[in-house]
């Protein structure tokens, strides 16, 4: 398993990869075999080696696959499956690709089909928790009862218990926008005080921070007004102090979306008023930056690249 290093450079720059950069050059050839309106079998064993190659690193399948589905497109996952029906890869990014398409408006993807889908790809690798996990997104897309995901969360806690994509969709499933409550958000919380500060899933309380303040921005009038005094509360400046401290330093995150997990830490602080904080998770970023959260109030390059050019300054 090859080791991913930052990458350094001066322009800001999104990248679904990420700093992962073996994942990158898939991703264009997928695209460019798009561009060519071919689809090569050449790209296929690209795509299968690159998903296999992160072994039983559940956390960075999730993210090749996700790049992969929001790559590829509707008809290369399918015809990839076609080709290789007991290849646990090529069903479950059919999968996701289904779950990517039913978000789009006046979809007609058969849900009850990718969970069927899903449950065979859990059958043909039963270690892997990531089939759960995009079973559990699309319970969270038809907001379907608690007790179905309460099944499916068990399965993926035996097998990946700090799995950074189950803890996003399970938060989103819960909040007050979907189907739960701020205290259910509050129990999903408290139940990830005892993993490792440097887990995969160690963003969840700062997302739920943000999206609670991005939240209360969207609702305007007085509200929105007092939003400064939301990073003061003392649970806010508790998680801020201790994700400054250390998610900034070399090697202290090292799981597949650390990247988008300094971006978040960076807005955060810039939003706190701590601008020397968000300077230094900015420069650790190396300029690489992702749409959330800084789509929320700006084209999200241009909203990056203006706080990273005077993060680079003080340097």
């Amino acid at each position: 398993m090859p080791v991913f290093g930052r990458r350094k450079g001066s322009h800001p720059r999104l990248l679904p990869e990420l700093d992962d950069t073996a994942l990158g050059q898939v991703r264009r050839r997928v695209e460019s075999c798009w561009d060519r309106g071919s689809l090569d079998t050449p790209v296929m064993a690209l795509m299968a080696d690159v998903l296999d190659d992160a072994g039983e690193d559940w956390d960075r399948k999730a993210h090749r696959l996700r790049v992969l589905a929001g790559s590829a497109g509707r008809a290369l996952p399918g015809i990839w499956r076609e080709r290789n029906p007991g290849n646990q890869s090529a069903v479950l990014l059919h999968a996701w690709s289904d779950l990517l398409q039913a978000r789009q408006e006046g979809s007609t993807v058969d849900l009850d089909a990718t969970r069927a889908s899903c449950r065979l790809a859990a059958e043909l690798l039963p270690a892997d928790p990531t089939p759960w996990t995009v079973y559990l997104a699309t319970l969270r897309l038809e907001r379907r009862p608690p007790t179905e995901l309460s099944a499916v969360w068990r399965e993926i806690k035996a097998r990946d218990p700090w799995n950074r994509e189950a803890h996003l969709q399970a938060l989103g499933y819960l909040s007050p926008d979907e189907c739960g409550s701020s205290g259910q958000v509050l129990d999903l919380l408290d139940s990830v005080r005892v993993m490792p500060p440097n887990a995969p899933a160690a963003g969840l309380e700062l997302t739920a921070l943000v999206r609670n303040h991005q939240r209360t921005m969207a609702s305007g009038g007085v509200t929105a007004l007092g939003a400064g005094e939301f990073w003061r509360r003392h649970d806010a400046v508790a998680m801020l102090d201790r994700a400054a401290q250390h998610w900034p330093s070399p090697g202290f995150l090292h799981h597949a979306q650390a990247l988008a997990d300094l971006n978040l830490l960076a807005y955060a602080l810039i939003k706190a008023a701590r601008p020397s904080d968000a300077a230094a998770a900015l420069r650790a970023t190396g300029g690489v930056a992702t749409p959330w959260p800084w789509n929320a109030e700006n084209e999200p390059l241009a909203g990056f690249s203006r706080h990273y050019a005077r993060a680079r300054e003080t340097a």
